[in-house]
């Protein structure tokens, strides 16, 4: 009798390693999650409700194209025969218009919307190019001290010693004078940026410098200096990554102070033109009908702004509280 033959083994096979990217990638993550600054952020209902509107501020800023019923900056797509409209919960309120129009029919929530992101825009880049300009001439005097340090830290001491909101209307007031009627409202943005962030680099580089000061003295730092490390690489590869905890704090708060200074500008009238308007131009043209009836052109857009920098300056907080060991 002939012999049977055994079943064939059907035993599944190894599952195949993780690719070493995505290992990498899950660890890192994996890191995040369970860091002190993490655990600190899911302890903190302020800070998480803060991000929450933060987020969904910019969110909707970002998709305002999407969810908005026009487009503010479109001055053909404006109707006058709709303009005065009250809040859609008020008697004369009117579908689509949720927060009313303005006097021009200019949709009051497609306005906040579409200016909001002016401002969150203006006021990270505003804050990127003093931080980029702080940083490096904080860690140039810092460590090269001497002659280069005095200069640095004198031309911060005039910018200190004159108003913010004075050396910014300076600088948009020249800079609106010396272009073209053509190029006035195309460059409006980058004018108020660049106004914004001349005053607001000498913060930066102060903290840097002092803390520029410290490390230099440190022993890794003399040793890289004897094994002739170059002085960009010992300024950013070891000075920098322990200077940055109190410019993250310094940064995040300034953000806020960012955005308020774009409005202020803007409502002084020197900030963006009417027909793109930001959150204070908003403001400025709805004051000029707070008494006449119309209240909801300048209270909305006074509310979000509000939002805005109520949020930022309390993730800030949170995270001057968080980076901070004696305040743990």
């Amino acid at each position: 009798m002939a012999d049977q033959e055994s079943p064939m083994d059907h035993t599944a096979p190894p599952a195949a390693p993780a690719r070493p990217e995505t290992a990498a990638r899950t660890s890192r993550l994996t890191r995040l999650r369970d860091s002190d600054l993490a655990h600190s952020f899911r302890a903190h209902p302020s800070a998480m409700l803060a991000a929450a509107v933060l987020a969904l501020v910019a969110l909707s800023a970002v998709l305002a194209p999407l969810i908005t019923p026009q487009n503010p900056y479109d001055l053909a797509a404006l109707e006058l025969w709709n303009s005065e409209i009250p809040p859609i919960w008020q008697a004369q309120g009117q579908w689509p218009y949720l927060l009313g129009t303005d006097t021009q029919g200019r949709d009051i929530l497609s306005a906040i919307l579409y200016g909001s992101r002016i401002s969150l825009i203006i006021g990270f880049a505003s804050v990127l190019l003093a931080l980029s300009v702080g940083l490096s001439l904080g860690l140039i005097a810092g460590y090269l001290g001497g002659w280069v340090d005095n200069v640095i830290m004198r031309v911060g001491d005039v910018l200190l010693s004159m108003p913010f909101i004075l050396i910014a209307i300076l600088i948009t007031a020249i800079a609106t004078a010396s272009l073209p009627a053509g190029l006035r409202d195309v460059l409006a943005a980058p004018i108020l940026i660049f106004a914004i962030a001349v005053p607001s680099w000498v913060q930066y580089a102060r903290t840097v410098r002092a803390s520029a000061m410290v490390e230099a003295k440190k022993e890794y730092v003399q040793a890289a200096r004897l094994i002739r490390v170059r002085a960009w690489r010992i300024m950013l590869h070891h000075i920098l990554p322990n200077c940055l905890t109190p410019i993250m704090v310094a940064a995040t708060l300034n953000f806020g102070l960012a955005i308020l200074s774009e409005a202020t500008l803007s409502f002084l009238g020197v900030g963006m033109p009417p027909d793109q308007p930001s959150l204070g131009t908003l403001i400025r043209i709805g004051n000029q009908y707070l008494f006449s009836g119309l209240w909801w052109i300048v209270v909305f857009p006074s509310v979000q702004l509000c939002l805005i920098v109520l949020s930022v300056n309390m993730i800030g907080d949170w995270l001057r509280d968080a980076l901070n060991p004696k305040l743990r």
